[in-house]
């Protein structure tokens, strides 16, 4: 996706007044402060509660079609009109522990609520987006893209962070 579309959406969506934070390799740009390679999608975290809110965005800007995301997990879809896409991260709030929980009754995981609360830029819009760290993590998948690699790396040269020696493992200090 283009930055332009990126912009224009995230605007659109903050107009809303739906909370949210740019994930993804869209976020480790943000953080960085510049744009360092092309996306084919922007990647948000939204809570569960405001779904209808940020389709409607979608939809009024033309943003029309709903895929469920491969496999079963049924709090991520996938939105696109042919030439922009966005993955929507579903979560909600664990009440008594104050963190988030992103997934569904089966299968979930538990973040703190820090992990969506870094500060970048995209162009010259500020966004909330992951943490440098919880970004980090979130890229160390078992079997990570080249891209992830790549973010990842950057990631650690810019925040002095260590980069994890296995995929899957946590990235080093605490969290």
């Amino acid at each position: 996706m283009v930055l332009q579309d990126v912009q224009r959406l995230v605007v659109r969506v903050q107009e809303r007044g739906v909370d949210f934070a740019v994930g993804g390799g869209w976020a480790v740009d943000a953080l960085l402060g510049n744009q360092t390679r092309e996306h084919s999608d922007l990647d948000l975290w939204v809570r569960a509660e405001d779904l209808h809110d940020v389709l409607s965005v979608f939809v009024e800007e033309g943003i029309d079609r709903i895929l469920p995301w491969p496999g079963d997990r049924p709090w991520n879809w996938v939105v696109h009109d042919g030439r922009r896409k966005v993955d929507l991260h579903l979560f909600e709030r664990i009440a008594a522990a104050g963190d988030w929980r992103y997934g569904g009754a089966l299968y979930s995981e538990t973040f703190p609520e820090e992990a969506l609360q870094g500060q970048g830029t995209i162009g010259d819009l500020s966004v909330r987006c992951e943490s440098a760290r919880w970004s980090l993590e979130f890229h160390n998948s078992e079997n990570p893209r080249d891209v992830d690699v790549r973010d990842m790396r950057l990631l650690c040269q810019h925040f002095g962070l260590d980069l994890p020696t296995r995929p899957g493992q946590p990235p080093g200090g605490d969290r």
